[in-house]
């Protein structure tokens, strides 16, 4: 199992020809995670080629339009292409009733079940978890209600060394040795030892997503040592007053977060459409955190290829 992001969309509020609004794209096991639904999410979704279809859960940040307008779009695609598995909606406070009264007054009907859940901006806390990943909300200092979300892969299997197992060993004792744990006999001794027979699988991935916010160190501790954190970028650092005053961040500001967490690497985007060369932002966000990549539409990035 890998994590496997595309990005859908690097743009923030003003519509950009070369970027789209806010959406990336998280396939986990093969279930697809959606963290936010700007404008023409679906149609990037065509355009990089993956399946909507996959989509089991879609997590909205906050209410600007730029992060959810594509979001009725995209569930009358899908009611369209005759889905009926469920789907499963996370976002603030507005958001249910926004698109029941999209769907009521155009008479959408869905085929498929929808559980929404209410998201809290005010602390950090568990929001769901399946057999492969947990959830957890970042609160994030916006003008509206705003929470990014923090994404974990569940600690993976110990990989068993088939060569060293005896050939009487059960399928319940091997399961016990994947699973990290000891093989007792009947006296409580230690009968086949994990660490023989098995080595740690991989380190489970991990991905922070968080958009739009002001600088905000206290989100340090939820994010720390991350494989991957996505940190908007709206503004260089010269225009850090009006980045400031519109609850947004600059590119060094989003290097210092990265630094003081420990992340491994660093996503930057939500770019202002004042500008056009984006080179500027790599640059001032790696005079601070040296692995930081620079958003593009389209951007593939599989989790095994990060340092």
């Amino acid at each position: 199992m890998s994590f496997h992001l595309t990005i859908l969309g690097t743009g923030s509020a003003n519509p950009v020809v070369t970027r789209n609004a806010t959406s990336h794209f998280l396939m986990v096991e093969q279930e697809g995670y959606l963290f936010d639904c700007g404008e023409a999410t679906q149609t990037q979704l065509l355009r990089f080629k993956l399946k909507a279809t996959r989509i089991k859960y879609i997590f909205i940040t906050h209410l600007h339009g730029d992060h959810f307008f594509g979001l009725i779009g995209l569930l009358s695609t899908l009611n369209m292409h005759h889905r009926v598995d469920d789907l499963y909606i996370y976002g603030p406070k507005g958001l249910a009733e926004v698109l029941t009264l999209q769907m009521k007054y155009s008479d959408t009907r869905l085929n498929f079940k929808v559980h929404f859940e209410e998201t809290r901006s005010e602390e950090s806390y568990l929001l769901m978890e399946n057999d492969y990943v947990k959830v957890t909300t970042i609160p994030l200092v916006h003008r509206v209600p705003c929470c990014g979300f923090l994404i974990e892969e569940k600690e993976k299997p110990h990989k068993i060394l088939k060569e060293l197992l005896p050939s009487h060993i059960s399928i319940e004792q091997i399961k016990c040795l994947k699973d990290g744990q000891d093989v007792l006999d009947d006296n409580g001794e230690v009968l086949y030892s994990c660490d023989y027979y098995t080595i740690k699988g991989p380190a489970p991935d991990s991905y922070a997503f968080c958009t739009d916010t002001a600088y905000h160190p206290a989100i340090l501790p939820i994010i720390k040592g991350v494989k991957l954190l996505y940190h908007e970028t709206t503004f260089l650092h010269e225009l850090v007053e009006r980045a400031k005053e519109t609850c947004h961040s600059t590119a060094y500001q989003a290097g210092q977060i990265a630094k003081e967490a420990g992340v491994k690497n660093l996503l930057i985007g939500h770019f202002s459409s004042r500008y056009k060369d984006l080179t500027p932002f790599i640059d001032e966000a790696k005079q601070v955190f040296h692995n930081t990549i620079l958003g593009e539409d389209g951007m593939s990035i599989d989790f095994r290829d990060l340092v």
